[in-house]
């Protein structure tokens, strides 16, 4: 390392361009900031007097520059160390667990606990799966995700193997997941497919989606409606076919029925009174996917205390929910057939309306 003060004398093409270009020029190694303070403290000279950054230099001047700088010893970097976890954060994590194979681990997240962490979310999923691990030397990695105050099926992988297969599975949109949800209202149409376009909403930050038909991404939701009190509510079973962000939560806002409990996209509409809880009613009911090892993983959560609560005051029998396992839809019921007639019988009226108005003009 040369230690010794260095001179340079300035050359014909360099005449007339600022200090702090010849560096960029001769000494690209030495920063700006390290330039900017050695004039600062006298150590860089032209022609013996002081100079600045972005005076210009001229042919035949003499530079004086300070010895080169040792350069800062390079740290690499370093995942940072997790603390351990405590025996309560152990027993309440491995309480989540609702399936566990040599591939795979299921549990039954909670409400109000997300699935990684951020800026200012501390408490996660991803942050408790050391305690997973059980006779593995890795902990389990996360394939999917669900919303901070969505209870349900979460999928890990316990493998890397599983994790390349199942991630391949939830891109191609194998991967089949149904959800229960309580919504305010009860939709016209009582099996019926939701086809709008997602997009982040403006000025959110990233952190509000929105219906946008012009530049939105694709994003199609089926809904069936389960049960339903008179007219104030319905328990509905909702299959996300596309993977936006809040995805069901938008498009069940979008068509008048917010999920009970979700204020950020239903407004105070999403709350109902008479002692229903405020959380959200939204829980990843089953998550059904092709195994590694071959054959299929098929796994129901229960459902969270409040949203049991909900149901059984609403009167709705969690019995009538769940899907037989060939994934079809049940056949449709009288009532079902009727609705769906009156509502094609009300959308044809409708048109012939717009026809009758054209003409009369």
């Amino acid at each position: 390392m040369n230690e010794t003060v260095r001179q340079f004398t300035v050359d014909a093409d360099d005449d007339g361009i600022r200090l702090d270009r010849w560096f960029k020029r001769h000494l690209p190694d030495t920063s700006f900031n390290t330039v900017s303070r050695w004039a600062r403290t006298g150590q860089l000279r032209l022609d013996g007097a002081r100079v600045g950054p972005g005076d210009r230099i001229a042919a035949g001047q003499q530079i004086r520059v300070p010895p080169a700088e040792k350069p800062a010893p390079e740290t690499a970097r370093q995942a940072p160390v997790r603390a351990p976890l405590d025996p309560a954060q152990v027993e309440f994590t491995r309480a989540m667990v609702i399936h566990r194979d040599a591939q795979a681990i299921v549990l039954n997240k909670p409400p109000g606990l997300a699935t990684q962490g951020g800026t200012r979310t501390k408490d996660h999923v991803d942050g408790l799966l050391d305690a997973l691990a059980f006779d593995l030397d890795a902990r389990p990695k996360l394939v999917h995700r669900l919303d901070k105050d969505t209870s349900g099926a979460l999928l890990l992988a316990r493998t890397a193997r599983a994790a390349a297969f199942f991630s391949k599975h939830f891109s191609g949109r194998s991967a089949r997941k149904t959800y229960w949800a309580l919504v305010v209202g009860v939709p016209d149409i009582a099996d019926g497919l939701i086809d709008l376009p997602l997009a982040k909403q403006p000025g959110s930050g990233g952190e509000k989606m929105h219906v946008d038909e012009e530049n939105g991404q694709p994003a199609r939701s089926r809904y069936r409606v389960i049960e339903r009190a008179g007219n104030r509510a319905a328990w509905v079973e909702l299959q996300p076919h596309t993977g936006r962000t809040h995805q069901l939560r938008v498009h069940m806002a979008a068509i008048g029925h917010p999920i009970v409990g979700d204020g950020k996209y239903g407004g105070q509409e999403a709350f109902l009174t008479g002692g229903v809880s405020r959380k959200m009613h939204l829980h990843a009911r089953r998550i059904r996917i092709d195994h590694p090892d071959g054959g299929k993983l098929d796994v129901t959560a229960d459902l969270p205390p409040h949203i049991a609560e909900s149901m059984e005051m609403m009167g709705f029998d969690p019995a009538l929910g769940d899907l037989p396992a060939d994934d079809g839809p049940p056949p449709a019921t009288r009532e079902q057939k009727k609705a769906a007639a009156r509502a094609h019988a009300k959308q044809v009226r409708k048109e012939r309306r717009g026809e009758r108005r054209s003409r009369g003009r």
